[in-house]
């Protein structure tokens, strides 16, 4: 999509990426920015994305489960408590994650180390 195209949306969608490894988050806000239609926001901690949900109103979460001070999985169950947020899709990405508390929930998960291609393909996914 170009430049032109993105600015004929009537919205621009958020993401709202909560990572603490800097290098990767900083690859993922850039292959979002670069890759699809959307605006991407990088935190590092779990209490500063509850802060940033306010002010954002984010489209999407792409939560690393692995956080300083509460897991991907406990910061979307924080998140998702709001009903103005329930209906707010999560993708998490981690190395190890615990499966059942995936699934209870209807969490997708993309393992590190991935693909561009993969990630951008569930970002339009559960975008839709």
């Amino acid at each position: 999509m170009t430049f032109s195209q993105k600015n004929n949306l009537t919205e621009v969608k958020t993401i709202l990426v909560v990572e603490d490894d800097n290098d990767i988050g900083e690859f993922l806000i850039q292959a979002i920015q670069l890759e699809t239609p959307y605006q991407a926001v990088l935190v590092s901690h779990g209490f500063e994305a509850l802060r940033m949900v306010q002010a954002l109103k984010p489209h999407l979460l792409i939560l690393d489960y692995t956080l300083p001070d509460m897991n991907g999985v406990e910061l979307y169950d924080k998140v998702h408590t709001a009903k103005e947020f329930a209906h707010v899709p999560a993708l998490v990405i981690s190395a190890h994650a615990p499966q059942t508390d995936l699934k209870q929930r209807n969490l997708p998960l993309l393992k590190k180390p991935f693909e561009l291609s993969v990630l951008l393909k569930q970002i339009r996914t559960l975008l839709i």
